[in-house]
């Protein structure tokens, strides 16, 4: 029988964790329930504790933070992922559990279909199809919620996912390892409720939208260097031509440069532009070789047996 962690970042979650802990208790009655609290200033760690739930801290600040501790720590065949703020439907646990054993995945992300008009946000809502749209022409995979926090994982998985980001940016880190590495994946649609009275949210709509945003275009430099670099040469290269386009033609006409300055700028771009996509050539060529590294790393793992088989 696979061993089952459930694992719970929260912080400033004294309302809604115990709740949380007893649904996935009765949901998962022989998993292994974890609350990481990140610095709470409420009773969130008493209260879980008196839930039942293992409770560790984490002194950096940030939900990667969080993560990365957990992933470290925790040992288990399968991880249940969800955020501490008893907003995911725990009863849905089973079944993403059996998805992820009978069709032998890595990961199975719980996608949000909300109950609540006040669950989520109209601006949220269009931000995660905004963000979701993007990952999936940047990394060509169908993905319908890319940033729900609630995920089933297998071992290899968790074991082999090398964290950077530090804050919700998390989410998008952990579509684009298991896409990447090729990983087999699924999602299935789960419940999405309304925070409890005395819990808030601590996700900020424009700055975390952005920092989601800026993680997704470093992890297109690091993981598709040649499209990154190749789109920046393909900009100074149009903007040189917009500036220098008129100047050629009339050297050629003419034989004559009327405006050196804007010639020597339009050239300097274009030689910025070149340099950038040897850049690209070149780093693609290292992202293959790391990208292979992390491959064999993640096969040396071993993979979920499929109880279909």
């Amino acid at each position: 029988m696979s061993e089952i962690a459930v694992i719970l970042p929260c912080y400033n979650e004294e309302a809604a964790i115990a709740n949380t802990v007893r649904a996935f208790r009765e949901a998962l009655p022989q998993a292994q329930i974890y609350v990481y609290d990140n610095n709470s200033k409420d009773r969130t760690a008493e209260v879980a504790r008196g839930a039942g739930a293992i409770v560790r801290t984490e002194i950096r600040q940030g939900k990667g933070n969080v993560m990365r501790r957990m992933f470290a720590d925790v040992e288990a065949d399968i991880y249940v992922l969800a955020d501490g703020d008893d907003t995911y439907d725990a009863s849905a646990a089973p079944a993403m559990i059996a998805k992820l054993e009978d069709e032998g995945l890595d990961l199975v992300t719980g996608r949000r279909i909300h109950t609540e008009a006040a669950a989520y946000r109209a601006g949220h809502v269009l931000g995660n199809r905004m963000l979701t749209g993007l990952t999936s022409l940047m990394f060509r995979v169908r993905l319908l919620d890319m940033l729900s926090g609630y995920r089933v994982m297998s071992r290899r998985f968790v074991k082999s996912f090398p964290f950077t980001a530090a804050g919700f940016g998390i989410e998008t880190e952990l579509t684009v390892h298991a896409v990447r590495l090729m990983m087999p994946m699924a999602e299935v649609d789960t419940k999405y409720k309304e925070r409890p009275a005395g819990s808030a949210s601590k996700l900020n709509t424009y700055r975390d939208g952005f920092r989601i945003l800026f993680t997704i275009l470093q992890l297109v430099r690091e993981e598709r260097p040649f499209l990154f670099f190749g789109v920046i040469a393909a900009l100074l290269t149009a903007i040189a031509l917009a500036f220098g386009g008129s100047l050629l033609v009339e050297f050629i006409d003419t034989g004559l440069v009327p405006r050196l300055p804007t010639a020597l700028l339009a050239t300097g771009l274009v030689i910025i532009a070149f340099l950038s996509l040897m850049t690209g050539l070149i780093l693609d060529t290292v992202t293959r070789g790391r990208w292979e590294s992390k491959r064999m790393a993640y096969l040396a793992l071993g993979g979920p047996q499929s109880r279909s088989q």
